[in-house]
């Protein structure tokens, strides 16, 4: 059973996407506001399982507003999902690297919705990994030359880093499992110890991660 709270400054937007939800089995509660400031408020108040949060929105925005929410939680966090226009927006890529777990169009279809929020409650990514690598590449900042690896991979084993590039590229845990002759359990063990490391709290952070750590160069660079 599900709890979503929908934030969203137009009002068709947010009522429609309440009402969709409202009408389907398996989700017992779903709130409702138009600012970021209440969603914060909200997500104290009722701690739901999946937060739809637009980008853009009176007063704080929804980076600022996933920031705090996420601040707030230690285990289990909500989900984020990012509401945008489009895909490739720099807001989008703010919102990942704050802990988002990823973004959906505004415009998505009642039945593709239920599927993602079901993906992302399971701890899948909502988008392609080419469409992460476009977003990402185009936003993130990359270390320069021939920088040492970052002090904050230190405390990664040799392989967890090496898993954490894999996720980075947009690998799927059975692409991990395969390309380094393990099993998926073993797979999963590495993410999350690495997320728990690093502080991560979804692996579209963990993208960001590698990237900005330099472990992910981007297409043309190389």
């Amino acid at each position: 059973m599900t709890r979503v709270l929908v934030v969203d400054d137009q009002d068709l937007i947010r009522a429609g996407l309440a009402a969709i939800l409202r009408a389907t089995p398996g989700f017992t509660s779903v709130w409702e506001t138009a600012d970021g400031e209440t969603a914060v408020a909200l997500a104290t108040e009722h701690r739901p399982d999946v937060i739809l949060m637009d980008i853009r929105l009176p007063g704080i925005n929804g980076i600022t507003t996933t920031e705090r929410i996420l601040a707030q939680y230690t285990s289990p966090t909500p989900k984020i999902i990012v509401l945008t226009t489009f895909d490739t927006d720099e807001y989008v890529y703010g919102a990942l690297r704050a802990g988002a777990c990823g973004f959906l169009l505004k415009d998505i279809p009642p039945a593709r919705l239920i599927a993602a929020i079901a993906a992302i409650r399971s701890g899948d990514m909502l988008f392609a990994p080419s469409v992460t690598r476009r977003l990402i590449e185009a936003y993130a900042p990359q270390p320069s030359g021939t920088a040492h690896r970052p002090e904050s991979l230190h405390q990664l084993t040799a392989r967890e880093t090496e898993v954490l590039r894999l996720v980075g590229q947009g690998l799927a845990n059975d692409e991990i499992a395969q390309e380094l002759y393990v099993s998926e359990a073993t797979v999963k063990t590495h993410i999350n110890r690495t997320m728990a490391k690093l502080d991560l709290r979804s692996r579209a952070q963990a993208v960001v991660t590698a990237y900005e750590t330099g472990l992910v160069v981007p297409r043309g660079t190389r």
